[in-house]
């Protein structure tokens, strides 16, 4: 499974329990997930009222607005169903199955394990996450009631004002404009990213595939939902993580004057974007080093020639 378009596909997990179970009732849902629970502590995020479920920085971008803790399943899912909670924006986050929710993927299992997945779950009420983007391939799986999903193709990036790469409430950069009320006198060219933009909702047992590097904002639109992820990558993970590469670049090519940047865009264009097969075929296969095939052995030995360099 892979591709550069989003795909959807209806009704693909309609046969697991724990859809079957959500489309009871939120408690039968909750109880459903906490006979997968390992017991361990979950992180959970909580945002107050004024938050509208919009999880973001705070107003003058020093910190955010919601704050983690600490909890059982239990107890997070206890404060989830209780009504007085309501107004609060609780949210659990990417959390790894394998660790916390082991006989989840046993019960209601999907043949994507030749693609060696990360699967995570996401459960929490009404909210709305920015668009960012994701580095592996993504398999989005409602599991209780709806999301909406709003995607971008990656080069709508500089349309969706982007914030801080390092300060990020999630890990990822994510855009800085609030989707559900757009201020385009700020944000002027992000009429230009909607133009773009394709937008889905997904009931229970729905699946969105999102590629690599598209940007995607997510809505959930109940009280009480759930979200399963798949990530998986199409390279081998010795390549390493091109965000890192865009950081290092940044560091080392970002503040070079106007005349030196555009020779390195030539050289990136023509080492990266532009090759081709034959690209490198004048100089001998076993002389090629980084411009061939990289290897494991390779990568390591590209890895530690840098971090050497890194450390002068």
């Amino acid at each position: 499974m892979a591709g550069d378009r989003p795909v959807v596909w209806r009704n693909l997990a309609n046969d697991w329990p724990v859809i079957q179970q959500a489309r009871e009732s939120d408690a039968d849902f909750i109880a459903t997930l906490c006979s997968y629970d390992a017991g361990l502590p979950i992180t959970l995020y909580r945002a107050d009222a004024s938050a509208d479920g919009r999880i973001f920085y705070n107003d003058d971008m020093t910190g955010f607005n919601f704050s983690p803790e600490h909890a059982s399943f239990a107890e997070f899912t206890a404060q989830l169903l209780n009504p007085k909670e309501a107004n609060d924006t609780l949210y659990m986050g990417s959390t790894m199955l394998s660790r916390w929710f082991p006989a989840f993927s046993q019960a209601n299992p999907l043949p994507l394990a030749s693609l060696h997945p990360l699967v995570s779950l996401w459960v929490g009420n009404q909210s709305h996450v920015a668009a960012h983007f994701d580095f592996p391939d993504n398999l989005a799986i409602v599991i209780a009631y709806r999301r909406r999903f709003t995607l971008f193709p990656p080069e709508q990036v500089s349309n969706l004002y982007i914030g801080p790469l390092e300060f990020t409430p999630a890990g990822q950069p994510i855009s800085l404009v609030d989707a559900r009320n757009p201020d385009f006198t700020r944000f002027p060219r992000y009429k230009t990213a909607l133009e773009h933009a394709i937008t889905v909702e997904l009931e229970p047992g729905d699946a969105l595939y999102i590629p690599s590097m598209w940007w995607h904002q997510v809505e959930s639109l109940a009280p009480v939902n759930g979200l399963v992820n798949f990530w998986w990558r199409s390279t081998p993970h010795f390549l390493g993580n091109p965000f890192d590469a865009l950081r290092h670049c940044l560091l080392s090519v970002g503040q070079l004057p106007a005349h030196q940047r555009l020779a390195w865009q030539a050289m990136f264009e023509h080492f990266v974007f532009n090759r081709a097969d034959d690209t490198f075929a004048h100089i001998p296969e076993h002389n090629r080093g980084a411009v061939g095939e990289i290897d494991e052995t390779t990568a390591r030995r590209l890895r530690a020639d840098l971090l050497n360099k890194f450390n002068r």
